[in-house]
């Protein structure tokens, strides 16, 4: 079911929210900095926010058209919301929570299935417990099973992990999977964690100060940041200025500090020549010991300048003519052996390298 959001312009005190956009996939990640306009989005599409020029269309409903008039109210839009918060009752019991959600879909048999719901978050056990006795891994699932029994056409999701440690994280995870999986039940899913966008999403939409930055799939947005801002939300490690030198095609020779580099870059306005050069840490192998055949095109001579243990990596900074971030796993660093000073070669492929003009 797509979702067509046309001509919005919301503004609040100094800040305005303004986008056009349309999404069809299961899981569409809305992603941003805090105050980029994540939860005013969501707040428009739910119909709890009134918008100065707005129009939404969900499937074949028009849900919100400023022009026309139409705003359709939030209890027959047939959305489920799930704000940061939970709204979760208190002093109810879950059992009761999970009621007011099936009287909110207006049917006392849910389309997804009462029993199937209940299965699926595994929250059976929990039926009798007052809210305020939960974890908060359990009041999340109490949360999402609420919003599910409305029978909606589309769930809100409003960072819902934020609240939850690293390990409550990756416990709920495959729950959400497991809904986008088991009911088709198209997501819109706020948040600004990267790791739940690649576990959970299938396209995407990034959001910087109230505009969108860029909209795709998750592997092109991800893999290709539009400009920097979005490459700094990525957190792409080496960012360096180059001057392109040749272009054959769609490979790419472009110049940075003393070294040469081939890229593949299909997306380059016509008569670039200066440019960003952009490479995830994650994507560079180091050798040690001598150069090898490989299916990289480019073979980076280097002076490892810095090793540094973060959790279970090792980052490493290396000198090629430029400063090149590297990301290993430990057991890697360990195999390597790596000090300052040590002479290694860098290897990256040309489809990792990404460019983005200057002037973006």
């Amino acid at each position: 079911m797509s979702l067509l959001l046309r001509h919005i312009r919301l503004s609040l005190g100094g800040f305005s929210l303004e986008m056009d956009a349309e999404f069809h996939g299961r899981i569409t990640a809305v992603f941003g900095p805090s105050g980029a306009g994540k939860t005013s989005l969501l707040d428009l599409v739910a119909g709890l926010r009134r918008a100065q020029s707005a129009f939404i269309q969900l499937g074949g409903q028009v849900l919100t058209d400023t022009v026309q008039g139409v705003s359709v109210a939030t209890r027959h839009r047939g959305i489920g919301y799930v704000p940061q918060d939970l709204a979760l009752f208190p002093h109810l019991s879950v059992r009761e929570n999970l009621r007011y959600g099936c009287k909110s879909g207006g049917a006392t048999s849910p389309l997804f299935g009462f029993e199937r719901i209940l299965e699926i978050l595994e929250i059976q056990p929990l039926l009798r417990r007052g809210v305020t006795d939960l974890s908060g891994g359990e009041k999340q699932r109490v949360a999402l099973a609420r919003a599910l029994l409305a029978s909606p056409r589309l769930l809100l999701l409003d960072e819902p992990l934020s609240s939850l440690d690293l390990n409550l994280r990756r416990r709920i995870l495959p729950y959400l999977a497991r809904i986008r999986d088991e009911f088709h039940l198209p997501m819109l899913y706020v948040t600004h964690d990267r790791f739940e966008t690649l576990a959970l999403a299938d396209e995407m939409v990034v959001l910087i100060d109230g505009r969108v930055a860029q909209t795709g799939t998750v592997q092109e947005v991800f893999s290709r940041p539009a400009n920097l801002a979005v490459a700094g939300l990525f957190t792409v490690e080496t960012v360096q200025p180059g001057l392109i030198v040749k272009t054959a095609d769609d490979l790419v020779t472009v110049a940075v500090g003393s070294a040469l580099l081939t890229a593949v870059e299909r997306n380059l306005p016509p008569n670039t020549r200066e440019v960003y050069v952009c490479i995830r840490a994650e994507d560079v192998i180091l050798l040690k010991g001598g150069d090898s055949p490989s299916s990289a095109r480019n073979h980076l001579a280097a002076t490892v300048r810095s090793v540094t243990r973060e959790g279970p990596f090792l980052r490493v900074e290396a000198d090629c003519g430029f400063t090149l971030t590297v990301l290993l796993t430990r057991q890697a660093g360990e195999e390597l052996a790596l000090e300052t000073g040590d002479r290694v070669v860098a290897l990256v492929k040309a489809p990792q390298i990404h460019l983005i003009p200057r002037s973006a």
